[in-house]
């Protein structure tokens, strides 16, 4: 590869990096992206969080940690991301995505950095139900579905 075609994708990969390195912040129930005011959110448990629009102040999304009633055991335990809003509901084990040690306003920060990675929010903090459907389909598992009770 010559120069210049080495330096230019480098200057891709960096431009890149800098697109997705948002700063999102979760501070007196705001959400911040970029020090912009994007969404509302409120705490209502460790497992328990909701964002609401600035719009309209309407509840949009509903995240909720299950530990299957086994605290001890973590293996089966998942998280749900509830689109109200659109009525979509995502049920996932990656908790890699967003555990971050038992602080819970680190790990929805990290929540909403990856919706807007993903393209499912926007800088608004509006949902784009195209990108939904598509967020959907690559990390939904339906666990409930699957589980007897």
């Amino acid at each position: 590869m010559t120069t210049k075609r080495l330096l230019a994708v480098f200057i891709l990969m960096i431009s890149c990096n800098l697109y997705f390195a948002q700063d999102v912040t979760i501070k007196d129930n705001k959400v911040f992206l970029d020090g912009k005011q994007i969404l509302k959110a409120e705490k209502i448990s460790l497992a328990q969080y909701s964002f609401f629009s600035m719009k309209d102040d309407e509840e949009i999304l509903f995240y909720k940690y299950i530990d299957n009633e086994t605290p001890s055991y973590i293996n089966d335990d998942y998280f749900a991301l509830n689109f109200l809003t659109e009525k979509v509901k995502i049920e996932s084990k990656d908790i890699g995505k967003v555990a971050n040690f038992m602080n819970s306003r680190k790990a929805m920060e990290r929540i909403i950095k990856w919706l807007l990675k993903e393209r499912v929010l926007n800088q608004n903090g509006e949902i784009n139900p195209d990108r939904l459907t598509i967020f959907k389909e690559k990390y939904d598992e339906d666990i409930t579905a699957r589980t007897f009770r």
